[in-house]
């Protein structure tokens, strides 16, 4: 009778143990989403051992991201923005790399129809257009589809503009929404230009999701390279940059074929 009351003691205590844990869970991840960082996260969970977000960009100047040559005057900070002119095509990486991760950045075009991404787990070397080795997670501002319907043929599909995933130069992954290669969002919720949006994204051992202006949409799974830099994209548009912050998690088991090069 003893064992059978300690084995029926021990089954309650894991029950409780395990809703504890997924009732923290869900509440640090929905405070990630739609809350302001690790503060939300502790109000919907105190127990929880969430790590802090950090500020990626200072609001001054651009310490902690390099900007690549030829590409001088093409980024500049001004009323604690991050301001893209668009040109030269390029991207502003951070100074080192990012492995396992959740990052938050608000995002808004200027410009009707304008082109810019977000690159995550980059190589950050160009190539002749100007495009590094990575995933890139599309910014394009909804007037795209309108301004590029060609007479008689249907429009391109949303898919391009709100959050697509993309392989570029050579980067593989299994995309959660097939469209070719690539992994389209499956529900539209990108604002216009002159509007906000907030991309939420979490990276964690080759998966990544993305969240649009609080839902998650989009995701790809088992991609070539885990570890890398991030990058904003410079694509032909002026688009604007705040908020842009970052929670580190543990890292995993990354091989060298899986890391981006250093760069200096």
């Amino acid at each position: 009778m003893l064992n059978q009351n300690q084995r029926e003691l021990d089954s309650r205590r894991r029950k409780a143990s395990r809703r504890d844990f997924l009732q923290a869970s869900a509440c640090v991840t929905a405070a990630i989403v739609v809350g302001d960082g690790r503060a939300s996260a502790q109000r919907a969970a105190p127990e929880a051992d969430t790590p802090p977000f950090q500020p990626m960009f200072n609001g001054k100047d651009l310490s902690g991201w390099v900007v690549a040559p030829g590409a001088e005057k093409t980024w500049s900070v001004r009323d604690g923005l991050v301001i893209c002119s668009g040109h030269p095509n390029t991207i502003l990486r951070t100074d080192r790399h990012y492995e396992n991760f959740v990052m938050h950045v608000d995002w808004m075009h200027l410009e009707p129809g304008g082109n810019s991404g977000l690159y995550v787990w980059t190589n950050a070397e160009l190539n002749s257009r100007g495009l590094p080795k990575g995933v890139e997670i599309q910014i394009l501002d909804l007037d795209w589809v309108r301004l590029n319907t060609r007479e008689g043929q249907p429009p391109p599909p949303i898919a391009y503009v709100h959050g697509e995933f993309i392989p570029v130069n050579g980067t593989t992954f299994t995309p959660d929404n097939p469209r070719g290669l690539r992994s389209m969002a499956l529900e539209n919720r990108a604002r216009g230009h002159g509007e906000w949006n907030t991309y939420t994204v979490v990276a964690i051992d080759g998966v990544i999701k993305l969240a649009v202006n609080g839902k998650f949409v989009n995701g790809i799974a088992h991609t070539s390279q885990k570890k890398g830099y991030l990058g904003l994209q410079s694509e032909g548009a002026e688009i604007h940059f705040r908020n842009i912050r970052i929670m580190e998690l543990p890292p995993g088991v990354t091989s060298p074929e899986q890391t981006a090069p250093d760069l200096p």
